[in-house]
């Protein structure tokens, strides 16, 4: 890659905010990237093949098959999490 891909922004869908690319490559509770990142950045550039080349194999894989809680699973938990507080 010629270009520095971390700084680059777009729109998140999910947070409905400009964010960097390397903010959707931190993923939120795990150590991969968001699970929309492919959705997100393919017209921009090609990442699919830059993620082949940045995490491991069995890695992934993992972001290949990740899927999205339910909305109600993510509220509710939400709700918990605010209950605790």
């Amino acid at each position: 890659m010629t270009k520095d891909r971390d700084n680059e922004i777009r729109r998140c869908p999910r947070l409905g905010g400009q964010v960097s690319f390397s903010y959707c490559m931190e993923g939120s509770e795990s150590k991969l990237p968001c699970w929309k990142v492919i959705d997100c950045w393919w017209e921009i550039f090609d990442v699919k093949t830059y993620l082949q080349e940045k995490l491991s194999e069995e890695d992934f894989q993992e972001l290949l098959g990740k899927k999205p809680k339910p909305k109600i699973t993510s509220i509710l938990e939400m709700i918990e999490k605010a209950k605790n507080r």
